[in-house]
């Protein structure tokens, strides 16, 4: 079936539909293409508003519908969805939803929002919104109200995309997001109800409105699926997602959830529900992170006449390292000769140079801070003989400099823990210069409590630290040994 997107009333469209439609079999005559640009023709005329509804810009768009989600399986109707909000986040998903051939209704106390889209107008600019509100309309995908108890109970998937702003503490307010859920909880349905929170909330969020509020049955269910839109890119952000994440403890509402985006053909992330409310918050947090050391780095750039353009483009090619998901699996503190050492002479130059640089000089803070989290989690392990795997500061390598590591075994023997170390590339026998002088200098006793293999150590002990990655061998041979683990690394299967 042949679904035709009406952008012009050029004179040629005519031509254009007939070229195609002749190239493509079943054969169709002139008059039924005639009488195909009438009805086109007269749909565009239904809006007052007259901008294009097509929202890939001034051209006749044809698609085959079999890429279009006109149901759901075992659904005779078209899915029916309502949206609740019709701000930048809800107005954008109703009407995108609505292009990718669901029915769907936005429904917002603000009368003005709702006769905009009614009439073919977006409530606000978004680059594309307008053209899908107003094509969507005049095929009756898309329809608005103030009245949430008339649209609510045909839909079997209800949206809520109302705002949590910041609160006086500083926390986001959920007024608006309780109100409505109140709403959803108060309407009489006859048939089961998904509802959908895209309002970005802190994790435990929605457990708790869950518990207090919606109560899940089997009339009603909930999923998490946060936004990831861009104002200026929002319409572009949903058909062209970057990521999709639904999130849930019953996986039928999460695959309602995700059957949705199938026309869009990426891949669906299908995680926890305080996952999924995490995931927003990270990313945004990154973001963020992003955005403040490339101005931090421009700025020291800039004090030092070097153009910060070229050194931040230039750091962009690396995507092995740099742009890439390198340096992003949480784990252990870091260390080594150069982190630390770069770390403290960029410092140093700033503040040298009058600049006051607080993301960067966080850093290292923020490194020791992680570590002395990592060290209060061993020292209240109850096991009376501690193994610690690994003592560089990252596996493979024999180095020793500024290993988190020494630092960690300092404190632990400080506190009179019993404890021994095993790591595959350093041996007392084998090891030799700085690093020999540095193992029997900085820590004397620790030469006594090396192991010389994973066995011997796994032997003595009665619970085994993780400071580096096992090899996929020693892994191996300490899952078998039962013994129980303490990761901090982040690789250890859970």
């Amino acid at each position: 079936m042949i679904r035709i997107r009406w952008a012009s009333a050029a004179a040629n469209d005519l031509q254009a539909i007939h070229d195609y439609l002749g190239a493509h079999p079943p054969q169709f005559t002139r008059p039924t293409i005639q009488q195909l640009y009438d009805a086109v023709l007269s749909l565009t005329k239904t809006v007052p508003s007259q901008k294009a509804p097509g929202w890939r810009g001034n051209s006749l768009a044809i698609c085959d519908t079999k890429h279009v989600a006109q149901t759901d399986p075992g659904r005779q109707q078209p899915t029916a969805i309502a949206v609740l909000g019709l701000g930048y986040v809800g107005c954008v998903t109703a009407a995108c939803l609505a292009e990718l051939g669901y029915s769907v209704i936005g429904i917002d106390t603000d009368e003005h929002k709702v006769r905009s889209v009614m009439a073919g107008n977006a409530p606000f600019f978004e680059p594309g919104l307008e053209e899908l509100i107003v094509s969507n309309v005049n095929r009756r995908r898309l329809t608005a109200t103030t009245r949430i108890q008339e649209a609510l109970p045909g839909a079997s998937l209800c949206f809520v995309c109302v705002g949590t702003p910041s609160a006086a503490s500083h926390d986001v307010s959920l007024e608006s997001l309780r109100r409505v859920c109140c709403q959803i909880a108060g309407t009489p349905r006859t048939a089961p109800l998904t509802v959908v929170i895209r309002s970005t909330v802190f994790p435990g969020t929605c457990a708790g409105l869950s518990q207090e509020i919606l109560r899940p049955g089997p009339m009603l269910s909930i999923a998490f699926n946060p936004e990831f839109l861009r104002e200026g890119n929002a319409v572009d952000d949903f058909m062209r997602p970057p990521l999709i994440v639904v999130g849930g403890e019953d996986p039928e509402p999460v695959e309602r959830v995700a059957r949705l985006y199938a026309p869009l053909g990426v891949e669906i992330s299908r995680v926890s529900l305080r996952t999924a409310e995490m995931l927003k918050y990270a990313c945004n947090a990154f973001h963020s992170l992003k955005i403040a050391f490339a101005n931090e780095m421009g700025t020291l750039c800039e004090r030092l006449a070097i153009d910060a353009s070229q050194v931040m483009g230039t750091l962009a090619k690396d995507t092995k390292l740099n742009l890439s998901p390198a340096y992003l699996r949480p784990g252990f503190a870091f260390g080594g000769s150069c982190l630390p050492k770069d770390m403290r002479a960029l410092g140093h130059h700033a503040s040298r140079l009058g600049l006051k640089l607080p993301l960067l000089e966080s850093v290292l803070p923020s490194n020791s801070a992680h570590l002395r989290r990592a060290m209060d989690a061993v020292a209240e392990l109850p096991a009376q003989r501690i193994g610690i795997f690994g003592l560089a500061y990252k596996e493979n390598t024999d180095d020793l400099r500024e290993s988190p590591v020494v630092l960690l075994l300092d404190h632990l023997l400080g506190l009179g823990r019993e404890l021994r170390v095993y790591d595959p590339r350093i041996q007392l026998d084998r090891i030799y210069g700085s690093n020999r002088n540095f193992l029997l200098s900085s820590l004397p006793p620790i030469g006594s409590r090396l192991d010389h293999t994973l066995d011997e150590l796994t032997s003595w002990a009665d619970h085994v630290v993780l400071t580096q990655r096992p090899s996929a061998d020693d892994a191996a041979k300490l899952a078998a040994t039962g013994l129980p683990v303490l990761d901090l690394t982040g690789t250890w299967p859970s």
